[in-house]
């Protein structure tokens, strides 16, 4: 006789799928790049607010910071919004006996 119904074990596995899901949206390289694309675009772009005359000579009259950040700020908010509109989808785990069955 085992110790855990058929119940317990269904719970565990639903669990288990859900955290394994849950990984896999938390480490999508969207989340990852899209978030750091837009750290550092608010950092570049708040750099280039109030450039020095120096930083403006250098790069020939073009604010090169604020266009950058701006840039930046886009590309991180295209990637974020491409994760909220095409989520990770479920992992799909088959079960050890369906396998050898098919094989």
């Amino acid at each position: 006789m085992s110790e855990h119904s058929e119940h317990d074990l269904q719970r565990e596995v639903s669990e288990l799928e859900g955290k394994s899901t849950t990984a896999s949206r938390l480490f999508d390289l969207r989340l990852i790049i899209g978030g750091l694309f837009v750290v550092y675009g608010v950092i570049v772009t708040i750099a280039g607010i109030n450039p020095s005359d120096s930083s403006l000579d250098k790069s020939e009259g073009v604010n090169i910071n604020l266009w950058t950040g701006i840039a930046m700020l886009s590309l991180g908010i295209f990637f974020l919004g491409w994760l909220k509109l095409r989520p990770t989808p479920p992992v799909e785990v088959t079960d050890v006996a369906e396998e050898e069955e098919r094989a």
